[in-house]
């Protein structure tokens, strides 16, 4: 036996669902273009501030590792005075700091090369999503213009036409690069 709870959260599920679907329905493309506009504006500029932090870090990480470079450095000539002069033993303690930099440049390089292809994954996708974002703009615009007997049949044909392949892009760029060269 199935218990009625059950039976009636189910139903009661359904129906909301039914109601999701009519309500979607409902909704005007214009209406459902501009919230997507929306979202893509509110992610684009959550993952600007990310590329922003990423920035931040990646030349807190060049800063580090260039003081780094110069403690190595310092820690060289410290060497040299050391072997020069016989101290065989101020040298070695030298050495374990010189090893101890090292490793830690090592690891910090790794963090570094991390976060760089972080920031150059995110800074791809931001470009991306903004190439998305304009097609959505372009295809809220046309369908924002007042439905005429005229203009309603032409709709599709002008969000068709607004719309930018890549290859398209591809194709142009490679000839925009060709007459260029030919100059």
């Amino acid at each position: 036996e199935i218990p009625v709870m059950t039976i009636i959260t189910r139903v009661s599920r359904l129906f909301q669902a039914d109601i999701h679907a009519v309500l979607d329905r409902m909704e005007e493309p214009e209406v459902l273009l501009r919230q997507a506009v929306r979202e893509m504006e509110e992610d684009l500029a959550s993952d600007e501030r990310r590329l922003r932090i990423l920035d931040q870090e990646h030349k807190r990480l060049d800063d580090r590792l260039s003081d780094l470079d110069q403690t190595l450095n310092g820690i060289e000539e410290q060497l040299d005075l050391c072997f020069e002069s016989g101290k065989e033993d101020l040298a070695r303690s030298l050495v374990r700091r010189k090893l101890e930099n090292r490793q830690f440049r090592k690891h910090l390089a790794a963090q570094r090369k991390t976060m760089e292809q972080s920031r150059n994954d995110l800074s791809a996708r931001l470009d991306e999503n903004r190439t998305r974002l304009e097609s959505v703009r372009q295809k809220a615009e046309v369908l924002s213009v007042e439905n005429t007997p005229s203009q309603a049949g032409n709709r599709r044909d002008i969000t068709m036409e607004c719309t930018v392949r890549e290859e398209d892009v591809d194709i142009a760029f490679l000839r925009e690069q060709q007459k260029r060269r030919h100059q």
